[in-house]
């Protein structure tokens, strides 16, 4: 039952990824803004609606410990991995913006978080809390990134490449991407379930789960919206869904979990945080190694290597 329950839910994720993508496209050029915007937005938000289910969840009913693994996880799981599969699929074109704003502004965000964490990502000795002022500091954050693409809306138009594709009624464009949020959220959630149920006969750590299997299950949204936008050389949604969805994952969803319920912060967490700095880092140098702010297969490979380094090291030292 758990095997057909997670093929069900990559089933789900994939063609929930299919209408979003599409009815995203759709209402980028009814509302004559770029795929850019949608997707550090609309296309971002909804592919981070499993995060946020799982995390608030997990506050809920006491397991936080999971909050800030599967945050941080999901992002290195985004960059590493999701890109580094899409851009093997079809070499993502990067925009000027994406390059010199939103990827510093995703490194800006871990930055964040590392600050407001405390001693335990620093020293190591001790083990601290994202308390309910930090959330509220880290949705300050969230907000200026709302106004700053609500600023790139007015500023920017329908780029050339999104000239591809069928532009439907508005209706109709908002219907696709509901329903693609929706399949999305129950797919996302009957393969994070599935595999935490098999993850658990197996006495895996709450917090390497949560790094790794949650991380990736809640990270499959993104993976199946990227591949089919890359598939579809849509590279700004692509691009624009992992970016935006990084900086969503920090900036709302921990900083909601911490109003909700303060968020531990263990000494073992800096793997994590490391690992999504360099992500965001080696993103941006990638802009500037082979054809310049183009992610090529051979970049988009090393990603994927990385990603695997990094799932060896947490299995290891957790």
């Amino acid at each position: 039952m758990l095997f057909i329950f997670l093929i069900l839910g990559f089933i789900l994720v994939i063609k929930g990824a299919d209408f979003l993508v599409t009815g995203g496209s759709s209402l980028a050029k009814k509302l004559h803004v770029s795929d850019l915007v949608i997707g550090l937005t609309v296309v971002a938000f909804g592919t981070s609606l499993p995060e946020l289910s799982v995390n608030i969840a997990a506050s809920i009913k006491g397991s936080s410990e999971i909050a800030i693994t599967n945050v941080l996880g999901s992002n290195v799981a985004n960059i590493f991995l999701i890109l580094g599969i899409s851009s093997v699929i079809f070499p993502l074109t990067v925009t000027k913006g994406t390059v010199w704003k939103e990827i510093p502004l995703s490194f800006l965000a871990v930055m964040v978080l590392g600050i407001l964490a405390g001693d335990p990502l620093i020293d190591g000795e001790s083990d601290s809390s994202l308390t309910q002022n930090d959330g509220l500091i880290l949705l300050c954050f969230f907000l200026i990134f709302i106004y700053y693409s609500a600023g790139i809306a007015k500023e920017t138009t329908p780029m050339a490449e999104a000239a591809t594709g069928k532009v439907y009624s508005l209706i109709k464009s908002i219907i696709y991407v509901f329903a693609g949020l929706a399949l999305l959220i129950i797919g996302g959630k009957l393969i994070v379930e599935g595999a935490i149920r098999t993850a658990t006969k197996f006495h895996i750590s709450e917090s390497t789960i949560g790094a790794s299997i949650v991380a990736v299950g809640t990270s499959i949204p993104e993976l199946a919206t990227s591949t089919v936008a890359a598939y579809r050389k849509n590279p700004d949604i692509a691009v624009g869904n992992v970016v935006g969805s990084n900086i969503f994952n920090i900036f709302f969803i921990l900083g909601l979990s911490a109003v909700i319920k303060p968020l531990p912060v263990q000494s073992n967490d800096t793997i994590h945080v490391v690992a999504a700095l360099a992500g965001s880092a080696i993103l941006f140098l990638c802009m500037f190694t082979g054809k310049r702010k183009i992610l090529d297969r051979w970049e988009g490979a090393l990603l994927i290597i990385g990603y695997l380094v990094y799932l060896y090291l947490v299995i290891t030292l957790n």
